[in-house]
């Protein structure tokens, strides 16, 4: 009998033995967890003690670091506050903290703390993360004066939420009639003063969908208990999520409620006006909908009324309303569409943002910034594009309004691989004339350095733009250590920006680094995307590996050179390119992936993302999903690249138990597999800057003893497994024959081998 690799998985005959690993904070796995986190440390040596940690976490610790506003809230006296979160060596946590716009300008500036969250974990012993703020807004002239701030423990997706009183500077308590909501992934916003739409786990098992997210939209009265919310609206269990908005816009009030139906379908209904009624509104399911004004926002993801996927259409909102409640024919629908975008073969829109009269469009052409900016004559009912406004080489640009509800004062943002990142203060009327306010500090020595864009040729024959950041001397003889990141999912676009850890640890080096935007991504909008969703992510995969040929075939590296990173939907990317290609490269960095696609939909949030993926409990969308599940088609006697992966005990995103299970396979079948996980952190792995500086130095290191020097290389065989003891080997007791009859010698090795198989079958299934 020959001990070869299993059988294909189909959905009758697989078995996974390392179920318990995805017991998040049971006691064997996390003894587990920390045999491999030891495990870890002793081979690539504590973070803390290297210099690239100091260096990284310096990086981000840095009092030159930006201090981006993230809301403006008008106060009684009828001045504006600029708020800010910050954290650095002395706010581990972080602070949230406001001054005025004259004091901003100054080049140290003087913050009034708001609330500290370092010494709010201290008072309640828990260790608090920041999880953002929803404002009671009651018009443009109104002062803001009360907030709910959302706090996670560890940096987990569910969160607390507690109403906080941003002139006194404390939370309201319940017994005052303050808004206290429990810990939940929940969705919650001001209807009024005295009025939340909430919904989330907080209202039993059955107001949550498959994926864990609200189901139904409830409105609570301020001083009533939480229970006796009223329910206004319910989607199925099936829905990814339900969510209820209100909002004002510029003088028109809107009240919106949509199902998640999938990741990329909606279904909405709509009210306009405090004394309106609700209807449904007729758009393709894979629209987005937004408003402006007195006018409707339709973001299409295919093509409808003549127009392409990736356009963006205006309409009156409420004429488009009532046609949409007439069930009115195709004509006198299209009649009301003014189109804003509209896509070429290179040129997507990656986003918008606003002022109080303009609608700015976010550009990208072959992965260039470009901005667009149109104005809305709301007495003439007329659009009107006033100016269009692109970045230096490869420097990507956004802007975002000030105070979108009374001013069309706008912050500018510009970045680039090598220059560092500035901030600044313009008028969308001309945004050309700026006002520097804010710029990161060189970081690291760029002078050495020079940025490129090329394009591969996938499998299919598609080209697959990427950026290089390379040495201006670099030597095309393969010798160069390169590291190429990737994502490729979920219509992300990845775009150029100062990464100044990245410099530090790895370009001042005189290393290689390439960005790669493949299919799956948003580069060139929905078509872009739709090109490697589910049956198609191959696709993707393809485009990587094109890439990394690329780089090999121009000589800036060779295999053994080569290290890929990625994260989340990135990590699958990664896992894929493990057992796909192990050829090409020579180590791989896995972060908080996902890597079991036969079971991903029962893991945390992992239903929600069945429109990306697929639906592995449907045997036909099973038959393509095991190609890309790592989990699955990672076979006894494959070739692999050390491999670390990473991940956090409190994601509740994406399972820790796709990273453990993984590296469990890899040292049962005797691949390089190497595993780190951090206690806290959530989906982006870190809750503070010295967790991120440890995890980011952890990683560096890695790639510097795998691609730099292969140092790790001879400590990566024979390993052990979870309770840190020698592999369990059948055949142990029965090697030694000798003295035994020459009869049992055949029957008891038979025996042996026949044990070994089965152990080998449970062991890599």
């Amino acid at each position: 009998m020959l001990l070869g690799p299993p059988e294909s998985p189909t959905v009758e005959n697989l078995h996974d033995a390392r179920t318990w690993l995805e017991n998040v904070e049971g006691k064997q796995a996390l003894e587990w967890v920390k045999a491999k986190n030891a495990e870890a440390l002793e081979l690539l040596g504590d973070p803390v003690h290297q210099p690239v940690y100091s260096h990284i976490l310096s990086i981000l610790e840095s009092k030159e670091k930006i201090p981006y506003i993230g809301r403006v809230f008008k106060t009684p006296e009828g001045e504006s506050h600029y708020y800010n979160y910050w954290q650095d060596h002395v706010h581990v946590k972080g602070i949230w903290r406001r001054c005025t716009l004259d004091e901003y300008r100054q080049p140290s500036p003087k913050w009034e703390t708001v609330l500290d969250l370092d010494a709010l974990g201290k008072e309640e012993g828990v260790t608090w993360v920041w999880g953002g703020s929803t404002p009671l807004d009651e018009g443009p002239g109104v002062p803001t004066d009360r907030a709910i701030i959302k706090l996670s423990r560890g940096g987990s997706d569910a969160k607390e939420a507690r109403e906080f009183d941003l002139l006194k500077k404390r939370f309201v308590p319940a017994s005052e009639g303050g808004f206290v909501l429990p810990e939940a992934k929940s969705s919650l916003g001001y209807k009024d003063r005295d009025t939340l739409l909430v919904g989330g786990s907080f209202f039993g098992k059955d107001a949550l969908t498959d994926s864990g997210y609200p189901r139904t939209v409830r409105e609570w009265k301020r001083g009533t208990a939480l229970s006796s919310a009223v329910q206004v609206y319910e989607g199925l269990s099936s829905d990814v999520a339900v969510h209820g908005y209100f909002y004002l816009d510029r003088g028109h009030t809107y009240e919106i409620r949509m199902r998640a139906i999938t990741f990329y379908t909606n279904c909405y209904e709509v009210k306009i006006g405090r004394e309106g009624t609700f209807a449904p509104v007729k758009v393709p399911a894979d629209s987005q909908l937004g408003t402006f004004a007195d006018q409707a926002l339709i973001t299409l993801r295919s093509a409808w009324h003549g127009f392409a996927a990736g356009s963006l259409l205006a309409a009156p909102a409420a004429k488009f309303l009532a046609l949409s409640v007439a069930g009115a024919d195709d004509p006198a629908v299209k009649a009301l569409l003014f189109p804003l975008f509209e896509p070429t073969a290179t040129c997507s829109l990656e986003g918008t943002s606003e002022t109080f009269s303009y609608l700015i469009l976010q550009i990208l052409d072959n992965v260039r910034s470009e901005l667009r900016f149109w104005k809305y004559d709301a007495a003439l009912g007329r659009w009107s594009l006033t100016q269009s406004f692109r970045g230096d080489g490869f420097a990507s640009i956004s802007a975002s309004g000030v105070k979108a509800d009374s001013s069309d004062d706008i912050w500018m943002t510009s970045s680039s691989y090598i220059q560092p990142t500035t901030y600044s203060l313009a008028s969308a009327h001309a945004p050309a004339k700026q006002e520097p306010l804010k710029a990161l500090p060189t970081m690291y020595d760029a002078s050495g350095c020079t940025v490129e864009q090329f394009k591969a040729v996938s499998a299919d024959g598609t080209e697959v733009p990427y950026f290089l950041v390379r040495p201006k001397a670099l030597q095309l003889d393969g010798s160069t250590p390169t590291l190429l990141y990737g994502y490729g999912g979920f219509e992300i676009s990845l775009t150029p920006s100062y990464e100044a850890a990245v410099g530090k640890a790895w370009l001042e080096k005189g290393y290689a680094y390439c960005q790669a935007n493949i299919r799956g991504g948003g580069e060139y909008g929905p078509s872009w995307h739709q090109a490697a969703l589910k049956e198609k992510r191959n696709k993707a995969y393809e485009d990587f590996e094109a890439v990394a040929k690329d780089l090999i075939q121009r000589g800036v590296t060779r295999p053994e050179k080569l290290g890929i990173q990625g994260g989340s939907n990135g990590g699958l990317l990664m896992g894929n390119m493990l057992v796909r290609s192990p050829e090409l490269f020579g180590a791989i960095v896995c972060q908080v992936p996902l890597l079991d696609m036969k079971r991903y939909n029962k893991l945390l949030a992992g239903a929600s993302w069945m429109g990306e993926y697929g639906n592995p409990d449907v045997p036909e969308e099973w038959a393509y999903l095991q190609k890309y599940s790592p989990y699955h088609t990672l076979r006894a006697g494959a070739r692999a690249p050390p491999t670390l992966f990473t991940t956090s005990t409190r994601d509740d995103r994406v399972h820790p138990g796709h990273a453990r299970k993984m590296v469990g396979k890899m040292v049962d079948l005797r691949l390089p597999g190497l595993a780190y996980e951090n206690i806290e952190g959530g989906h982006g792995g870190a809750a503070d800057n010295k967790q991120r500086a440890f995890m980011s130095t952890l990683a560096w290191s890695f790639l510097q003893k795998t691609i730099v020097t292969s140092a790790l290389a001879p400590s990566l065989g024979a390993r052990t497994n979870v309770d840190g003891g020698r592999r369990f080997d059948p055949l142990a007791k029965l090697r030694d024959f000798r003295g035994l009859p020459k009869w049992a010698v055949p029957v008891l090795g038979a025996a042996a081998l026949c044990v070994a198989v089965l152990a080998e079958r449970r062991r890599i299934g």
